[in-house]
């Protein structure tokens, strides 16, 4: 009987020893859990997207995933809200990363986006420049028709990562 104690001890104090050091851990990184509470607003409009880039449609695929990481987030769209964002898509660039017998055989893509947020006062605030982190990268050496699909996904995730980025930058700093 009292071994059994001596090892609820044991289990006990090596318990609270690691639930210590598992926060201290995880306060020290940087880590921090936000409720929807915490948040900075609970729903937000989207105004126009604005594409200046030669490249059809990146203002749809932006709109797309901006409206899917807010609702991600748990911040709803909605046309009314007072938060208003707009953005305008100022740079797409889809430099190849290798050739092979004097063709590109695969590429990257680069995004640069400015995104405006209105408050409800009326201030704004501005945002540059915002690309992806990530190196989006796609191959090309498949017919047209699955380097164009190839493409579609690398440029949508690249997108996803803009919107990824500005709602960590809008709710979370």
């Amino acid at each position: 009987m009292a071994n059994s104690r001596g090892k609820y001890r044991l289990y006990r104090s090596s318990f609270l020893y690691l639930s210590l050091f598992v926060m201290i851990i995880l306060h020290g990184c940087g880590y921090h859990l936000y409720s929807q509470a915490s948040l900075p607003f609970r729903e937000i409009a989207i105004d126009t997207i604005e594409n200046r880039t030669v490249e059809p449609g990146l203002q749809d695929m932006l709109h797309r995933a901006v409206v899917e990481e807010f609702t991600r987030q748990g911040i709803s769209v909605n046309p009314s809200a007072r938060q208003r964002l707009s953005a305008v898509v100022q740079k797409f660039d889809m430099p190849s990363l290798s050739e092979k017998d004097g063709f590109s055989r695969e590429y990257r893509i680069v995004v640069g986006v400015d995104f405006t947020l209105t408050d409800e006062h009326g201030q704004k605030r501005y945002i540059k420049n915002l690309g992806s982190p990530f190196m989006a990268p796609f191959a090309g050496a498949d017919e047209l028709g699955r380097l164009l699909a190839s493409k579609r996904i690398a440029v949508e995730g690249a997108l996803r990562d803009v919107a990824q980025q500005l709602i960590g930058l809008l709710i979370y700093k």
